[in-house]
């Protein structure tokens, strides 16, 4: 710890946090009570050190140890305790939380497991790159979390649920057949529900000011009872380049998640709600929304690709029954570039293309043209973009010719052989983990500079 003491950290706090450090007894009582005493003092010694930006050599060791050492008995502590602290937030099982409210929930009952509102809101208002990091702790938390059977399914379960808001707005729809959510837009059209993605000056890019209006617009598309099928398409956009063309989306806001506007929930937010909700429908809280011994209510969905589907917006591409794509359009997974996971990319890309294309497009930004032989293990049907509007109409009528309850049946059989929720549970406990650390990896900062000129971007 010499390296602690070059740090001019309070002696006293430094002393009693050494001799505090805590190994886990099995008793959740006892454990709760040393393992906060050890975070309590691991945040004391932190807070005394300047802010991340104003910290020499041996100040930035100094808080790198602390961070290790207490992340270390985080883990130790779930590794022991996770589903007790589940069990304990949710009030056995009989309360679903959201991530959002979970997180925030922790912090209250738990303190020091994960970052508390204030040390959040601290962090918030800086660039990503001069961010300490705190949110890392709530991954290793939700990893946890779904990596216990009993406690990550019902996680899942509780993001599935319709959003709360939801509810203002369903009325309305039923009534109307339109909703302006501003970074969605949801309308019936005969048969169909058509929910269009407006990010017009970021390329329908996603970020922190689309991903409550999309997951609401998902909620109603499904819910709604005089519509048996779904499309998701991208809106008009303002950049130059591509201006007054269709754009199904950029992907994340890089530019936002350099300036540090894209929060690490906002990840586990997008995937376990509504990219989810298109691969599985959304849930009730009365039935396991595991395609054995519940059924959630769901519709198929077709996607529409214009211009481009770039990033997260490919990945919604994985979870649709039908994918239509202009003949002039492409698709890629820039992940490399951006030091992320690309969310259930990972997880269902190799189900379309193979393993090796799957590992080319994530790993060495291979660009995928729809009208190629590998786009077309993605998209089912190219088409001239001045055909678009055409094709949608006849794929709707096609897929529900039949009615919906045939195909809503043969997607849950498709899901249960090939996803099954257990299988969806497991991976995001992984990519909890995993994602945290890259979203604060200096190497996220040094790939949006080298490869995005992300520095010189302003919005």
């Amino acid at each position: 710890m010499n390296g602690l003491s070059l740090a001019e950290l309070p002696t006293a706090t430094l002393q009693t946090w050494q001799t505090a450090e805590p190994d886990s007894t099995g008793d959740f009582t006892s454990d709760c009570r040393r393992y906060t005493v050890y975070w309590r003092l691991s945040r004391e010694l932190l807070g005394s050190l300047a802010a991340k930006p104003a910290r020499n050599e041996e100040q930035t060791r100094a808080a790198e140890t602390i961070q290790q050492k207490a992340r270390a008995s985080r883990q130790r502590f779930l590794a022991q305790h996770a589903a007790s602290v589940y069990e304990t937030l949710t009030q056995n099982y009989s309360k679903f939380l959201r991530v959002e409210a979970l997180v925030l929930a922790a912090a209250d009952a738990f303190p020091g497991l994960v970052p508390d509102a204030d040390q959040i809101a601290e962090d918030a208002g800086r660039l990503q790159r001069d961010k300490e990091g705190v949110e890392i702790d709530q991954g290793i938390f939700l990893s946890h979390v779904l990596g216990d059977v009993r406690a990550g399914t019902h996680l899942c379960h509780a993001m599935l649920l319709p959003r709360i808001e939801t509810e203002q707005y369903l009325e309305k729809f039923i009534a109307d057949g339109f909703v302006d959510l501003g970074a969605v837009t949801v309308e019936r059209r005969g048969n169909a529900v058509h929910v269009t993605m407006k990010n017009p000056r970021y390329l329908n890019a996603e970020d922190q000011s689309t991903i409550d209006a999309t997951e609401i617009g998902i909620d109603l598309a499904t819910l709604d009872p005089k519509s048996n099928i779904a499309v998701i398409r991208g809106g008009e956009v303002e950049h130059a380049k591509y201006r007054g063309r269709r754009v199904l989306g950029a992907g994340i806001n890089l530019t936002h998640l350099y300036q540090g506007k894209i929060p690490f929930l906002w990840f586990i937010q997008r995937d376990l709600g509504f990219v989810h909700k298109f691969m599985r429908g959304v849930a009730r809280p009365d039935a396991l929304p595991d395609d054995v011994h519940g059924t959630g209510i769901e519709k198929p969905w077709i996607a529409v690709v214009e211009t481009f589907a770039i990033g997260g917006h490919c990945q919604i591409l994985l979870t649709q029954d039908y994918v239509l794509a202009a003949d002039d359009a492409f698709m890629t997974l820039p992940a490399r570039k951006e030091g992320i996971v690309p969310g259930a990319a990972n997880l269902r890309l190799q189900r379309f293309v193979g393993d090796r294309l799957a590992r080319q497009l994530v790993q060495y930004e291979r660009k995928l043209l729809c009208d190629s032989p590998e786009g077309r293990l993605i998209c089912d049907e190219i088409v001239p973009p001045g055909e678009m509007d055409a094709a949608i109409e006849r794929v709707v009528r096609n897929l529900t010719s039949s009615g919906a309850v045939g195909a809503i049946s043969n997607r849950r059989a498709f899901r249960i052989a090939v996803e099954p929720l257990d299988l969806f549970r497991r991976y995001f406990a992984v990519y909890a983990r995993e994602q945290a650390y890259c979203h604060f990896s200096p190497a996220l900062i040094a790939n949006l500079e080298q490869h995005w000129n992300a520095q010189n971007r302003t919005g």
